[in-house]
């Protein structure tokens, strides 16, 4: 089975945002992915360590129904690096 339809199934996406900024960059590509029927959470880390970033998004994977596409942009992706071994995660999106 190739990975495509493997993650075919998946409607849960996790967005993380970078370093020194927060989640309201991902406004556009949260409403985007809502119009095409996927449930979106935007993790809104206090980046004040990675050990901190890492529990909040460990915590809004937990809320989710179902297997997640976890994204991050820039420092979001050492973040969800360290998350990505959550079993909830089907893929990372850097």
């Amino acid at each position: 089975m190739s990975q495509a339809s493997t993650l075919a199934g998946v409607k849960n996406v996790v967005l993380v945002h970078g370093g020194f900024v927060d989640g309201s960059g991902w406004e556009g590509v949260y409403h985007a992915l809502k119009k095409d029927g996927y449930t979106v959470a935007v993790v809104q880390n206090p980046t004040l360590s990675l050990a901190d970033d890492v529990a909040v998004t460990k915590r809004t994977l937990a809320a989710q129904d179902g297997p997640v596409i976890l994204v991050g942009h820039s420092y979001g992706g050492v973040v969800i690096t360290e998350a990505g071994n959550d079993p909830k995660v089907a893929g990372l999106v850097y």
